[in-house]
């Protein structure tokens, strides 16, 4: 069992906890998202499937705020059609507390800068390998400061 850490200090007047440490497994949390990231650009649906946990779910907000949820799997013959090519990123922050971590992602097509997105990734680490449970997305207009790093 983990020993236990000194009681959070929050702040009263945001609520926040402040910076967390950095993530100890940041590289191989990183590894995680550059196989969902080779999965567009490749068109490699193995590259999903080690990413993504077999159960795993994404939902998002379009640009025009509608709402879309589906099971991942579902979602993966279209996600590796070569429309979906040609994606870059930035990776904005990896939070890690223990067997449990998220990634803020900025992804956007090169040839089509208005297909931008923000994307939160939930991780979990299972039998000691990391899996993606989760995408939450907004469209980059949706997304305030995060969707302002987009190249227009």
């Amino acid at each position: 069992m983990p020993e236990a850490s000194a009681p959070a200090q929050v702040s009263a007047t945001t609520g926040a906890i402040g910076n967390p440490p950095p993530a100890p497994d940041y590289d191989d949390i990183v590894a995680v998202i550059q196989l969902y990231i080779d999965g567009f650009n490749n068109s490699d649906i193995d590259s999903f499937h080690t990413c993504f946990q077999e159960n795993a779910w994404w939902a998002c907000t379009t640009a025009d705020g509608t709402f879309e949820q589906h099971p991942v799997a579902e979602s993966l013959p279209t996600w590796t059609t070569p429309e979906y090519r040609g994606c870059t990123y930035q990776i904005l922050s990896v939070i890690q507390a223990g067997d449990v971590a998220s990634v803020l992602l900025e992804m956007h097509d090169v040839a089509d800068p208005s297909s931008a997105w923000v994307d939160i990734h939930a991780l979990l680490r299972i039998d000691g390998v990391w899996k993606d449970m989760n995408k939450t997305a907004t469209h980059a207009d949706r997304a305030a400061w995060a969707g302002a790093l987009v190249p227009h």
